[in-house]
């Protein structure tokens, strides 16, 4: 897997859904857009620490992927789907855990 990127988020509208991180080695800035944070993610604010991995467009620009906002949970939808398989499969008590466990 990909080395993550870290830097803070320099700017951002919430009511577009993007913004720009400053990444930490003084490079130029990254264009992220909030699918790039993933479902469930909380809107990030400006100055939040952003880890994320780079992707080049078609066009040759780049832009965050796989991102998460340092201190949150990041589970993909993907994992949130194992952990729930997992834990169901013991029966109730795996599902209790699992709502517990998740919030849900």
């Amino acid at each position: 897997m990909e080395e993550k990127n870290k830097g803070f988020l320099k700017t951002w509208k919430d009511d577009r859904g993007f913004g720009f991180i400053k990444p930490d080695d003084d490079s130029d800035d990254v264009f992220i857009h909030i699918s790039a944070l993933g479902e469930g993610a909380r809107r990030p604010h400006r100055g939040d620490t952003i880890f994320y991995q780079i992707e080049e467009t078609d066009d040759g620009k780049t832009k965050a992927v796989n991102a998460y906002i340092d201190g949150e949970k990041n589970l993909s939808k993907k994992s949130n789907t194992w952990i729930w398989i997992a834990l169901s499969s013991i029966g109730v008590a795996g599902v209790a855990a699992a709502v517990i466990l998740l919030g849900a």
